[in-house]
C-alpha cells in the first residue's frame, strides 16, 4: 500500500533575471495572470490534487510570497468589507487556507536538485510532488491529480512529461527514453538533459515542471551533493534519476495532453496572460475585439 502523497516542494529561488528590473523588488513568481499571481495558479492545482502541506523554497529577496499565502492585514479586510466588496474578501481570505505552508530559504550549490535537499526534513520518509513556481499546465483531470492517480497504481516516481520535437525543445528541455507500458505511459531507462538535437535525444518526450517523487529521491541526491564540484555544473536531479533507474528503481514518464505554460521569460509570460485573459468571461470578448483592432 503506498503512503497518500499530501507534500509538496515548489522551487522559488530563482532571480527572475529576464525580467529585469520588474524584479528587482518583485519575485517573478508573483507576476499576475490578470489578478493572480503565477505561484497561486501552482498552489491552487496541488490542493485540488489533495496536497496538504506545501514547502516553498525561496531566497532573499522572496518575502511577497510568504505574505501574499499570510492572512491578509485589517486595513485592506476593512476596505473591503466597507466597500461591500464580498467576493474579493472571500477570496483573499480564502488564500492563507489553501495548505499549510512552510519556507525555507535555498542554501546549497545551484541546480534543481537543491531545493529538494533544502526541504528534506519536512519531506521525511513520505512521497512528494516537486515542481516549480513559474510553469504548469493546464489539463483536464489537472497534471498532479494525474501524477498522484499514476502513483498510487504503479509506485515508483512519476513524471510529467509532453511531446516536443522542436529544435528549441532539444536545447531547453531533458528528455526520456525506455519501455512503453501504454500510449502515455513510459518506464524510463534514459534521461538526457538538453540533448541539443533530436538526434542526441531518446525520443520526442521532454520532461517538464510536476515530478511525484519516491523519498528514496533524497538520498540519491545527498550521494551526488557529497561528490559534487560546481565547476562540473550543476545539481540535477536528473542525474539522480539516472542513477536511481541504474539502481533498478522505477521512474515513469507520462504525456500529458494539455497546454504547457512556461512564463520564464517575458515572451512566453505575455502569452500566458493573454490566453488566461481572453477565456475571462468578464474581458474576454472586449480583450479580443481590441486585440483585432490592433492587429488589423
Amino acid at each position: 500500500m503506498n503512503k497518500p502523497v499530501r507534500k509538496a516542494v515548489i522551487a522559488a529561488a530563482g532571480f527572475g533575471t529576464r525580467f529585469l528590473p520588474q524584479t528587482k523588488a518583485m519575485p517573478k513568481e508573483m507576476l499576475p495572470l490578470v489578478d493572480k499571481p503565477i505561484i497561486q495558479q501552482v498552489v491552487e492545482e496541488l490542493c485540488s490534487a489533495g496536497i496538504t502541506d506545501i514547502v516553498i523554497v525561496t531566497g532573499y529577496h522572496k518575502r511577497t510570497i510568504e505574505d501574499h499565502f499570510d492572512k491578509a492585514n485589517s486595513d485592506l479586510l476593512a476596505n473591503l468589507q466597507a466597500g461591500q466588496k464580498q467576493d474579493l474578501l472571500k477570496s483573499v481570505q480564502a488564500i492563507p487556507e489553501l495548505a499549510n505552508f512552510a519556507y525555507i530559504r535555498q542554501k546549497g550549490p545551484t541546480g534543481n536538485g537543491t531545493p529538494i535537499l533544502d526541504a528534506a526534513h519536512y519531506i521525511g520518509d513520505e512521497p512528494f510532488i516537486y515542481t516549480y513556481a513559474d510553469d504548469f499546465i493546464e489539463a483536464t483531470p489537472t497534471r498532479f491529480s494525474q501524477l498522484i492517480a499514476n502513483y498510487n497504481n504503479l509506485g515508483g516516481s512519476i513524471i510529467s512529461c509532453i511531446e516536443d520535437n522542436s529544435d528549441a525543445g532539444f536545447k531547453k528541455y531533458g528528455y526520456v527514453g525506455g519501455d512503453y507500458i501504454k500510449d502515455e505511459l513510459i518506464d524510463i531507462k534514459h534521461i538526457i538533459e538538453k540533448p541539443g538535437t533530436r538526434e542526441k535525444a531518446p525520443s520526442s518526450l521532454a520532461s517538464v515542471g510536476g515530478y511525484v517523487f519516491e523519498p528514496a529521491i533524497i538520498e540519491y541526491l545527498q550521494r551526488q551533493a557529497a561528490n559534487h564540484d560546481p565547476r562540473n555544473g550543476e545539481l540535477t536531479i536528473q542525474e539522480a534519476m539516472q542513477t536511481a533507474i541504474e539502481d533498478g528503481r522505477h521512474i515513469y514518464g507520462l504525456k500529458l495532453n494539455g497546454t504547457f505554460y512556461d512564463t520564464g521569460n517575458p515572451l512566453n509570460y505575455l502569452k500566458t496572460v493573454f490566453d488566461f485573459a481572453i477565456k475571462r468571461p468578464d474581458i474576454g470578448d472586449e480583450l479580443k475585439n481590441y486585440l483585432k483592432g490592433k492587429l488589423l
